[in-house]
């Protein structure tokens, strides 16, 4: 029984190690990684090579320890299962408000779309499942950063810059805290033409979730306008909050 419970404290360990190179932004080196861990280097030096020789880490040229390719497969069918269990409610979301529904999550420094449920109008916005955004331009991602600490926020944002999609997209990190600061207050995030041109999105963090997730309601500014709000907010806080039920209970 004791060298049971020894391998099931180091499978839990080794997910952990995995852990700490993802919110490190993707490369540790041994002693950051024994130091994140509070372990003994040999203790971390040995789950590391496990984790190499099964190819869910890799060790690089300059000896830091980066994600190995098995986890992308592994992110994919948990993305995709995910998607498929949010559909029930994505879809009340269209049906109510009729407009498009997304859900999204963190994937390295950018967001990705896990799932969609389209309007029934022929205008739609172009986001698709699968398809990856900078977290700054769209109402997803704001939602996903205003769950962070500022400082994590300016790390994200130092690694993968803030490119323009259109002249509405932010420009600066000083803008950028401000409009989270503002999210935070008043619990959603809108994206105002930032990520495409003559789309309007609100998006709302869907609670107690392992990843930052979010879903957004998007449609073009002539249907979806400022006070769209007064609508949609309501029915997303229904939405995030029955996601969040669904996800525990599977």
């Amino acid at each position: 029984m004791a060298a049971e419970g020894s391998n099931v404290k180091s499978v839990g360990r080794a997910f952990e190690l995995l852990e700490y190179i993802a919110d490190a932004g993707g490369e540790l080196t041994l002693s950051q990684v024994a130091t994140a861990a509070n372990l003994p280097t040999t203790t971390i030096h040995r789950l590391l090579q496990t984790l190499v020789s099964q190819g869910y880490a890799r060790q690089l040229a300059n000896r830091r320890y980066a994600l190995g390719p098995k986890l992308v497969r592994l992110g994919e069918v948990a993305n995709r299962q995910f998607g498929q269990m949010a559909m029930p409610q994505l879809k009340s979301l269209v049906a109510r408000l009729g407009e498009t529904a997304n859900l999204a999550t963190i994937d390295g420094d950018n967001v990705v779309y896990v799932s969609q449920a389209p309007s029934p109008h022929a205008m739609r916005m172009f986001t698709e499942v699968g398809g990856r955004a900078h977290l700054h331009s769209t109402s997803v991602g704001k939602a996903i950063l205003a769950q962070l600490r500022d400082d994590q926020v300016r790390d994200i944002i130092t690694r993968a810059g803030m490119p323009h999609s259109t002249d509405r997209s932010l420009s600066t990190i000083d803008e950028l805290l401000a409009d989270l600061a503002a999210c935070r207050e008043r619990g959603y995030a809108i994206d105002d033409g930032e990520h495409e041109v003559g789309v309007r999105c609100f998006a709302m963090a869907v609670p107690d979730m392992p990843v930052l997730t979010a879903v957004s309601v998007s449609g073009p500014m002539s249907r979806v306008g400022e006070d769209f709000a007064d609508q949609a907010i309501p029915v997303l806080r229904e939405v995030v909050a029955d996601i969040s039920a669904a996800a525990h209970a599977s």
